[in-house]
């Protein structure tokens, strides 16, 4: 681990797993041209996301990009998730263009150059699919957070990843059959396994990133304040549990809660703060929210 830029820098198990075995193989030279696509990758998300004021702790380098760990994390709008997670994908497009020049201009030598453009192809093209933690699966979640609740984004982006990551299974053990390959891949299989074993422990914490994303929703206010955006209503029953209200808050928006009692009419209209601060001064969260107006 290495501090660079006020960042932490490491090296994922997975991928000094594959330095290891690039040694044994004598594929060094090439893992270490792939080391440097990666890192390039990730300072391009690091650069955008420092540009919007993020507070990066820990950059993880993975053999097919990295992961990184941010303060902001589930308080930032959806957009500049989006334009960060894309700034990655876009550091392998002009990689890929500058080698794929330089191997036509004959400034490189032509397997050199062929090893570098595809190279950064796989990387960008593998880093776009709607898998989390890859880049296209944080496009998913910003794309979700336009229509779904926060608690639903989650559930579904790691749904999603999931299904997807044993499908890249499926196709890596049967290699040899959908394409007449020789054996299995095993470095699919590996990346694969290892986002089915990440979007499980994902899966599982949803309870615990859905509170760090209510302690975070002053800012959200802030940001609806700032460009006069007007409150979202949500209309629930007085009977709902509380639990379940509070996991009708969108991403992108500020709401009031509009509280219908036995008769049909409304009871009460309340701000999401007061909301999500009798959520956490609540001991039994599945309490009917009619009665906490008593």
């Amino acid at each position: 681990m290495i501090k660079w830029l006020g960042i932490r820098w490491s090296a994922h198990p997975l991928f000094v797993v594959i330095m290891l075995a690039s040694l044994v193989t004598g594929y060094f030279g090439e893992l270490f041209t792939l080391f440097l696509i990666v890192l390039v990758h990730e300072i391009g998300h690091v650069v955008v996301a420092r540009g919007f004021g993020w507070r990066i702790r820990e950059v993880k380098l993975l053999p097919f990009g990295g992961v990184a760990e941010v303060e902001e994390a589930s308080g930032t709008p959806a957009s500049q998730d989006a334009l960060v997670a894309i700034a990655g994908p876009l550091q392998n497009v002009w990689m890929g263009l500058a080698a794929w020049g330089c191997g036509q201009l004959g400034w490189w030598d032509q397997d050199a150059a062929q090893y570098v453009w595809k190279a950064n192809a796989m990387i960008g093209l593998f880093n776009l699919l709607p898998i989390y933690p890859l880049d296209g699966g944080k496009l998913l979640q910003a794309l979700f957070s336009l229509g779904l609740n926060y608690y639903a984004m989650m559930k579904w982006t790691a749904r999603i990843s999931m299904a997807l990551s044993l499908i890249m299974i499926v196709l890596a053990l049967g290699a040899p059959l959908f394409f007449h390959s020789q054996g299995v891949q095993l470095n699919l299989l590996i990346i694969g396994a290892f986002l089915v074993m990440t979007n499980w422990t994902y899966y599982r914490n949803i309870p615990f990133l859905f509170v760090r994303f209510l302690m975070h929703r002053g800012r959200v206010a802030e940001r609806a304040e700032r460009r006069g955006v007007r409150a979202a209503p949500i209309i629930v029953g007085a009977s709902q549990p509380l639990a379940s209200v509070v996991r009708l808050l969108k991403r992108e928006q500020t709401h009031l809660i509009c509280i219908i009692g036995r008769s049909g009419k409304v009871a009460a209209v309340i701000p999401e703060e007061q909301l999500v601060d009798r959520y956490f001064e609540e001991r039994n969260p599945n309490r009917p929210i009619g009665e906490l107006l008593r």
